[in-house]
């Protein structure tokens, strides 16, 4: 095999690892997968870091000269076709060598795959939220009224991240929209039980995948990886719990109910 470029192969190296996380992998996977990849090009002395909000990279050449290469993760979201993608490029890579510009190419190209369609988007968070609302015992009539709080869910996640709204007052605006449009239906005879509207609509914003991924980094050592997954976790929570109590008092003083 010809000699790769340091600088190439780190940057390729790093463009997956990024990738990976901002896609919803875990820690440990990420740094598997870097330090695969460098060692399928006969890089093998390297240490590689990462945790949810950066991830770092050094290699030694076989001159003895390092290379170091960091990279800040902005935000994360949970892309599971993204992710397989990425795992089977990497796997491709291992296995082919490809040479690094190409690969590096089809990373670029992976990255800028569409997601679904805003449409899509929108029915699903509202099926979520109609489908939980029949699980925790509601009547059709308020799972109807949950598909709309659903959407409604989505439309003001959507609105602030065009705004590059804080996570944080984002989860707290949704979970107060639907506190309050659930009382106003409920007002209006339209939900017979408001608080299984409210239930199962908010289990769009409940993070599900980053409790389960927290719980697998600390199984798999990565302990300061997944007490920040953890802290995240509980910011989300509190943020709903402070948006829904937040909200309850305006019905009271409007209705009376």
């Amino acid at each position: 095999m010809r000699q790769v470029p340091c600088d190439e192969l780190l940057n390729m190296a790093m463009n997956i690892g990024y990738q990976l996380l901002i896609n919803g992998a875990e820690i440990y996977r990420v740094e598997e997968s870097i330090q695969r990849i460098l060692a399928a090009y006969d890089m093998r002395d390297c240490d590689i870091f990462a945790v949810p909000s950066c991830i770092f990279i050094t290699v030694n050449t076989p001159e003895g000269h390092p290379f170091t290469k960091l990279k800040r993760i902005p935000s994360q979201t949970v892309n599971l076709d993204r992710l397989e993608r990425i795992n089977d490029l990497c796997r491709r890579i291992c296995r082919d060598k490809p040479e690094v510009r190409q690969a590096d190419r089809e990373v670029r190209v992976l990255a800028r795959r569409p997601s679904y369609r805003f449409a899509v988007q929108i029915a699903a968070y509202a099926l979520i939220s109609f489908s939980f609302t029949l699980f925790f015992g509601g009547k059709l009539a308020d799972a109807a009224c949950a598909f709309v709080c659903g959407a409604v869910i989505k439309l003001i996640c959507h609105g602030m991240g065009r705004l590059k709204g804080n996570a944080f007052f984002t989860d707290i605006l949704a979970s107060a929209a639907v506190v309050l449009l659930a009382a106003l239906m409920a007002r209006a005879g339209l939900a017979p039980n408001s608080d299984k509207v409210i239930i199962g609509a908010l289990m769009t914003l409940v993070p599900g995948i980053m409790i389960t991924t927290f719980m697998r980094d600390i199984m798999a050592g990565d302990v300061l990886a997944g007490l920040i997954r953890f802290v995240e976790s509980l910011l989300v929570a509190a943020a709903i719990a402070i948006g829904a109590g937040a909200a309850l008092v305006v019905p009271r003083l409007l209705f009376g109910v």
